[in-house]
């Protein structure tokens, strides 16, 4: 052995498998080993000559120098147990690093009830505030995300990072960004994926759906919220998903298919029960907002009547919903189709009516689907009533005023 150290001698024939077993090593990288031992050389070079893979840790911040090999500044070992000893310290270096960790329970626990704090308070307060705040939360993912956690917080951050992304993603379509949004929701899945989080993929899911639907796109819309109901084994998704499937498949032509899938979400709705960790705002479908969507899908089949049955319903129970859980934002959507349904049906008294709790919407809450919705009454109503007719001239009137003053005119004054 001391030959072979000294490089005064090579390992007979017979030594050369069992030396390579304990050096675990190939036998080529025992012929290389060797080679660094002949006369002449200092001593045996560092493992890292023999493999000068270097290793990446995307995303991880600075790359921790163990993992770059020992050559780099380190005296080369003398001999093969110096150079076995070497190894072991670095091993040991690397399960310090590996058990350090930049964000501990707490801080995970804050991020997340961030998380729901900004969905509850979704269109319930100005928002560009709103999405500021969101963006500040998904930076700090970020942030910690590139840096060095255990793998169950690295879950937990990615997690977060996907909500944030999510509502970064909805306020966008509010703020009559569809195409944005689409961006926040593929970097929202990518979260879900790396969470492995199957509420977090349903509800990103949802998300594009609701980007797609807004671009007018309905078989896109239609395929996310198929896919997304792969991922509902508990909460509200289920139900919110299979309801916007029918209305996305009745705007798209199929209507069929629009019926089936509408009976398969009342069906869904006389089981499902809010799971116990669910966020709030867009991201949980009470019965008044699937209702709606009903209302929005039996409108665009021509069942005007059922249409309006449903969003008298959903609107009778959006106002007995406790203030804290009351969705203001799909209460005046479904206020709209109350509004559409007696426009269709010919009632324009009552689709005045029912124009004014809408019109009351705070300028800075006034976001661009609900324009979107305000501005068909506008046209419907002069296609039912005409240019002689006082009320829909009236509903006219009040649909440009309403228009003129809205969240996005606010932002870009």
């Amino acid at each position: 052995m001391r030959g072979w150290e000294a490089g005064t001698s090579a390992p007979y024939p017979e030594h050369r498998q069992p030396l390579a077993d304990a050096l675990d090593v190939t036998l080529d990288g025992l012929d290389r080993l060797l080679d660094g031992l002949s006369l002449g050389e200092s001593g045996i070079t560092s493992a890292a000559r023999f493999d000068s893979t270097t290793v990446h840790t995307a995303g991880r911040g600075r790359v921790p120098a163990f993992f770059a090999g020992s050559s780099g500044g380190k005296r080369k070992p003398d001999n093969v147990e110096e150079l076995l000893m070497n190894a072991a310290e670095e091993s040991f270096d690397f399960l310090s690093w590996a058990e350090s960790t930049n964000v501990g329970d707490l801080t995970i626990e804050q991020m997340h009830t961030e998380v729901r704090r900004i969905a509850h308070a979704y269109l319930k307060v100005p928002t560009l505030p709103l999405f500021s705040r969101t963006l500040a939360l998904r930076d700090r993912a970020f942030g910690l995300l590139s840096g060095h956690q255990a793998p169950r917080h690295a879950r937990e951050l990615y997690a977060a990072a996907g909500w944030s992304l999510t509502l970064l993603s909805w306020i966008s379509v509010d703020l009559g960004r569809p195409d944005a949004a689409e961006d926040h929701a593929r970097a929202a899945w990518m979260c879900a994926e790396r969470a492995d989080h199957n509420p977090l993929r349903a509800w990103v899911r949802a998300t594009q759906h609701t980007a797609a639907f807004w671009q007018a796109d309905y078989d896109t819309a239609a395929q996310h919220a198929a896919d997304g109901l792969n991922y509902t084994g508990t909460g509200t998704a289920k139900l919110f998903l299979s309801s916007a499937l029918a209305l996305d498949l009745a705007r798209a032509g199929h209507a069929d298919r629009a019926d089936s899938t509408l009976l398969q979400a009342q069906q869904i709705a006389e089981t499902v029960t809010r799971a116990e960790d669910e966020l709030a705002g867009p991201l949980t479908c009470s019965l008044e907002r699937a209702g709606s969507l009903w209302s929005d899908t039996d409108l665009v089949l021509g069942r005007a009547d059922s249409a309006l049955a449903y969003a008298d319903r959903a609107v009778a129970a959006f106002e007995a919903a406790p203030n804290e859980l009351r969705n203001r934002g799909s209460e005046r959507m479904t206020r709209v189709q109350q509004v559409k349904a007696h426009l269709v049906l010919r009632d324009l008294a009552s689709a005045e009516g029912a124009l004014r709790p809408v019109l009351d919407t705070p300028p800075v809450n006034r976001v661009r689907p609900l324009v979107h919705r305000v501005t068909e009454v506008g046209t419907l109503a002069t296609e039912i009533g005409g240019s002689t007719d006082a009320t829909a001239r009236r509903i006219h009137g009040a649909v440009t005023d309403f228009r003129r003053d809205t969240v996005i005119e606010e932002l870009t004054a």
